[in-house]
């Protein structure tokens, strides 16, 4: 088979971060969108993307993109594209669609109208006068915007969040590709420490012990496109195979997630081990107030409450105003931190270095960068002035 076309999904803000994950894959043939990402590769590209994407929300298989102004031309464009090629006689195909500012603006009417040409196309092209419907699924997009149909198959099934290690939830969790996301916005690697203040059920630090032993983070899971037989297995455990090949155990800097609530650290604790990573990561019982460390050049990589969902505002400004004093504890390290609060800047009392508009779930939030003095490198003989991100109250 040649060259197919793919399409990463990912959540709004993350796109540059999912671009740099598929050519670290070797897939450099990429076209940003608003939320989606297409790339080319081989067959085998729908297995190794779906194990080792971490920021994405889905791998989909594009079929055909084409114009398409009236239900004619829809009909007519969906039924000549290959299903056949991917869809076998038994397959199920259910149809869902969007819209946005097109002319075809009802979408029951254009799944309706897809779903009508895809059964046409695949009862010819199998020579079948019925299709049960009864064997792998094959979740199918129309997707139109500004006339331009694109017509897609799911091939991740469950959202690549779903990495299999969360099997129960704190109140109000980080994604799991949010949480990888924002630390590969980081400055952070495996040589130096993190610490998440507010870890909850340990997004953050699982995230990142599994980035930073290389671990797929697709390994302990299935995806849809496993269950067809137009993808060999010999893909699939080909793909598996070089994820486990890839592994690096080797000694990585301290990971430290902590939080107030013992109960929701039980959970943390939980998932690393489901992980495989809980060896790497110490959870503690620890106030924001309390938080401390004598590692050096770390980084702080925090979500916070926002008002939004857990405590008042009034309980959240004083706990941002905070931050200063605490962060000033920490003179060599990065922070980040992830809210929808407005006024942050001004609670903390200084601009942030960078910031990146990032979205947890549907809340609009601000992901603030501060950053502190890199590492000496290996050889550096003059010793550089330390420029903390937090200078202490008052200086």
């Amino acid at each position: 088979m040649p060259n197919i076309q793919l399409i990463a999904t990912a959540a709004f803000g993350l796109e540059a971060v999912v671009v740099r994950e598929l050519h670290r894959l070797g897939y450099t043939d990429t076209r940003v969108q608003a939320g989606r990402i297409a790339f080319s590769g081989d067959p085998a590209a729908i297995c190794r993307t779906n194990l080792w994407l971490r920021a994405a929300d889905r791998v989909l298989l594009e079929l055909g993109r084409f114009h398409a102004a009236d239900f004619d031309a829809l009909f007519d464009q969906t039924r000549a594209l290959p299903w056949h090629e991917w869809i076998p006689p038994n397959g199920r195909f259910p149809v869902r669609g969007r819209s946005i500012k097109s002319q075809l603006s009802s979408v029951p009417a254009c799944q309706k109208t897809v779903k009508k040409a895809m059964v046409e196309h695949l009862r010819k092209a199998h020579r079948v006068a019925q299709l049960p419907e009864t064997g792998p699924e094959f979740s199918v997009e129309v997707a139109l915007l500004d006339n331009e149909a694109t017509l897609t198959i799911d091939t991740s099934g469950l959202g690549l969040h779903k990495r299999g290690y969360r099997d129960r939830s704190a109140e109000a969790p980080l994604k799991e590709t949010l949480a990888a996301g924002m630390i590969q916005l980081s400055v952070w690697n495996r040589e130096r420490p993190l610490l998440d203040p507010f870890c909850g059920s340990g997004t953050i630090p699982i995230e990142a012990a599994l980035i930073a032993r290389n671990a797929a983070p697709g390994r302990n899971r299935e995806f849809a496109a496993e269950e067809w037989l137009c993808l060999p297995a010999r893909l699939w455990e080909a793909a598996r195979r070089e994820a486990d090949e890839l592994l690096d155990r080797t000694p990585l800097a301290p990971l430290l997630g902590s939080d107030r609530d013992a109960q929701v650290l039980g959970l943390a604790r939980r998932h690393a081990e489901q992980a495989g990573v809980a060896d790497a990561i110490r959870f503690e019982q620890r106030h924001f107030s309390d938080v401390r460390s004598p590692h050096e050049f770390g980084c702080l990589i925090a979500n916070p409450p926002y008002g939004e969902r857990l405590g008042g505002v009034d309980e959240v400004e004083a706990l941002y105003r905070a931050m200063p004093d605490v962060f000033s504890r920490f003179p060599t390290w990065s922070f980040y931190v992830i809210t929808a609060l407005p006024g942050f800047e001004r609670l903390v009392r200084r601009p942030a270095d960078k910031r990146r508009k990032l979205y947890n779930g549907r809340i609009e939030c601000t992901y603030y960068q501060f950053l502190g003095p890199p590492p000496a490198r290996a050889g550096d003989r003059e010793e550089r002035p330390i420029v903390p991100a937090f200078a202490p109250p008052g200086k």
